[in-house]
C-alpha cells in the first residue's frame, strides 16, 4: 500500500475520531437509520431539512453528519422493506421482493442480518475504493480548465438523464428547468438582474435548501398522505438474528458481486445507490441456478441489493470531492453543504483542506461499525417505530422545515417558494417525471454558465476550443455517443422496459 494514502488516512481518523465529530457520527446514523426506517420522508429531504444547522458546525461535522444520514439511510430502508414490504428508501425497493418473503416464512432475523452484514462490507469496502481512487483523480482534475469543466458538466447532465426513470424527453425537460431556474438572480459578470420579475428576493437568486425542501420534503409529504393503505407491519418478535451456515454459504458470494457492482456504478452521474440496487438483483437472477426462487424469498435477493445500494452510496462520493460534480442528489446537497461553509467543492479540496477530505473518509469506516451496533439490538424499537400512524409524524416534519428554511435568512418570502416548489414537484410526480436531474441542473446551472463564459473569453469567442483541447473533446463525444445511443429505438424501449420493471 503506498505509504502516502497510509498517512493520510492515519490523518483522516485522527480527525474522525476526536469526540465531536465520533458525536456527529453517531447523531448522523442514528436519523439516518430513522428516516430509513420511517417510509415518507427520505435521505435528500432530511438533507435538505438539516443544511440550516450546518451553519453553526464546522465544515468537518457538516460534512460527517450529512453523510452518515446518507448511508444510515441505505441500513434503515432494508428494515422497513423487510418486515413491512414498504421501502423507507428507494434503493430498498428491490429488497422488499425477498426479503419481505423471508419474514412471512419466519426468516426476518437472517433477512435483516445479511442485510446489514452485506452493508457493512460493501461500506468498508467502498471507503477503501474512495481512498484508492480519489487522490489520482483529484490530480488529473487539477489540469482541468473551463473548457474541461462545461464538458465535463455536459458529460454529468447527460449521463444523469440517461440513468433517470421514465421518459427521456421529460428528464431532459427536468435538467433544462434545472438551469433555467439556476440562472435567476444577479449575473456576475455585468450585475444585471436576470428573471427576477421585479421581486427584490429573487435577486440574489433562489437558494438550494428551499428547493430541496419544497421538491423532495414537501412532496413527498402530499404523496404520502394520498396513500391511504394500510400497512401490515410484523411486530412480534424478531428472533434468530443470526444467519444460518447455509445463509452464509448462499449470500457470500452475492455480497461480493454487489459490492464490486455498486462500487463501479456508484461512480457513474446519476447512477449511485438506486441504480445500484437493481442492478445487483437482475445480475443476480441472472446468475442463479434456481431464478424461480427470486421474490419468494432468496436470500441472494437480499445480500447482493443491500450490498450494493451501500457501495453506491459511498462511492458516489468520489464525483463530488474530486472534481465538484454531484452524481445523485444528495451529493447536490453536500456540495450546497459545502458552498454554505464557503468552501468551493473541486479537487483543491484535497491539498487545501485534507482534515476535511480525509476525515469525512475515515468517518465513513466509524459509520458503519456504528450501523451495524446500533441496527440490530435495536430493531425491535424500529419496529415499534413502524406503528406511529403517519398522521402524526407529517405535522412534526412540516414544523421543522418550516422552520428551518425560515432560519436561513429569516425571511417569510423562503418558505412561501418552498410551498410552491413542493406543490410544483406534487405535478411533476403525477406527470411522473423524475425530480432529481432538476436539482442537479438547478446546482450544477450557475457553474455551467460561469465555466462557459470563461472559456469563450478565453478563446475569443470561438465554441470549437470545446473540441480543440483533448480532455474537453473526450467528454464532449462522449456526451453525443450517450445521447445517440439512448435516442436509438431499440436502447429506448429496452430502458423503459428495465424502468417498468423496477415499478
Amino acid at each position: 500500500m503506498d505509504t502516502s494514502i497510509l498517512h493520510n488516512l492515519a490523518l483522516g481518523f485522527g480527525v474522525a475520531v476526536t469526540p465531536i465529530h465520533l458525536f456527529y457520527a453517531l447523531i448522523g446514523c442514528l436519523l439516518g437509520t430513522l428516516i430509513g426506517v420511517l417510509p415518507g420522508i427520505g435521505s435528500v429531504a432530511t438533507i435538505a431539512m438539516l443544511l440550516p444547522i450546518t451553519f453553526n458546525l464546522s465544515p468537518v461535522a457538516a460534512l460527517i453528519m450529512l453523510a452518515g444520514i446518507y448511508y444510515g439511510a441505505q441500513y434503515g430502508g432494508s428494515t422497513t422493506s423487510i418486515l413491512v414490504n414498504i421501502p423507507g428508501e428507494a434503493t430498498s425497493v428491490v429488497t422488499c421482493l425477498d426479503g419481505y418473503q423471508m419474514a412471512r416464512q419466519g426468516r426476518a432475523g437472517p433477512a435483516l442480518a445479511i442485510a446489514a452484514i452485506g452493508s457493512f462490507f460493501a461500506g468498508c469496502v467502498a471507503t477503501l475504493v474512495i481512498a484508492f481512487a480519489a487522490p489520482p483523480l483529484a490530480e488529473v482534475a487539477l489540469k482541468f480548465g473551463p473548457s474541461e469543466y462545461f464538458s465535463l458538466m455536459v458529460f454529468g447532465l447527460i449521463a444523469a438523464t440517461a440513468l433517470a426513470h421514465g421518459s427521456l424527453v421529460k428528464a431532459i425537460a427536468m435538467v433544462v428547468l434545472g438551469l433555467l431556474l439556476g440562472l435567476i438572480g444577479t449575473d456576475v459578470n455585468s450585475g444585471v438582474l436576470r428573471f427576477t420579475f421585479d421581486i427584490p428576493e429573487l435577486s440574489d437568486g433562489i437558494g438550494i435548501v428551499v428547493v430541496a425542501m419544497g421538491m423532495f420534503g414537501m412532496t413527498e409529504i402530499i404523496v404520502n398522505l394520498d396513500l391511504k393503505g394500510e400497512r401490515e407491519v410484523f411486530t412480534k418478535k424478531v428472533t434468530h438474528l443470526f444467519p444460518s451456515k447455509q445463509d452464509l454459504k448462499d449470500s457470500w458470494a452475492a455480497i461480493l458481486r454487489g459490492t464490486a457492482l455498486g462500487s463501479m456504478l456508484g461512480i457513474l452521474p446519476g447512477g449511485g445507490a438506486l441504480l445500484s440496487s437493481f442492478g445487483s438483483y437482475t445480475l443476480e437472477k441472472k446468475l442463479s441456478r434456481h431464478p424461480e426462487r427470486f421474490g419468494k424469498g432468496a436470500i441472494q435477493g437480499v445480500a447482493g441489493p443491500e450490498s450494493a445500494n451501500n457501495a453506491g452510496a459511498q462511492t458516489s462520493f468520489i464525483p463530488m470531492l474530486t472534481l465538484g460534480i454531484p452524481s445523485n442528489a444528495v451529493m447536490a446537497l453536500m456540495i450546497g453543504a459545502l458552498m454554505i461553509q464557503g468552501i468551493a467543492p473541486g479537487p483543491q479540496v484535497m491539498n487545501e483542506k485534507p482534515e476535511l477530505f480525509w476525515g469525512l473518509i475515515a468517518s465513513m469506516w466509524v459509520g458503519n461499525a456504528m450501523l451495524v451496533v446500533l441496527n440490530l439490538p435495536l430493531i425491535g424499537m424500529w419496529v415499534k417505530l413502524l406503528t406511529v400512524p403517519y398522521r402524526f409524524l407529517f405535522p412534526s416534519i412540516l414544523v421543522f422545515m418550516t422552520i428551518g428554511t425560515f432560519s436561513l435568512s429569516n425571511n417569510p418570502f423562503d418558505v412561501l417558494i418552498m410551498g410552491l416548489f413542493g406543490v410544483l414537484g406534487y405535478i411533476f410526480v403525477k406527470l411522473e417525471c423524475e425530480p432529481a436531474p432538476m436539482i442537479l441542473g438547478f446546482i450544477l446551472g450557475p457553474l455551467m454558465e460561469e465555466n462557459l463564459r470563461r472559456a469563450m473569453l478565453l478563446s475569443r469567442g470561438d465554441p470549437s476550443v470545446f473540441f480543440t483541447k483533448p480532455i474537453s473533446a473526450a467528454f464532449m463525444i462522449a456526451s453525443i455517443i450517450l445521447l445517440v445511443i439512448v435516442a436509438l429505438p431499440a436502447i429506448r424501449k429496452k430502458r423503459e422496459e428495465v424502468f417498468a420493471e423496477e415499478v
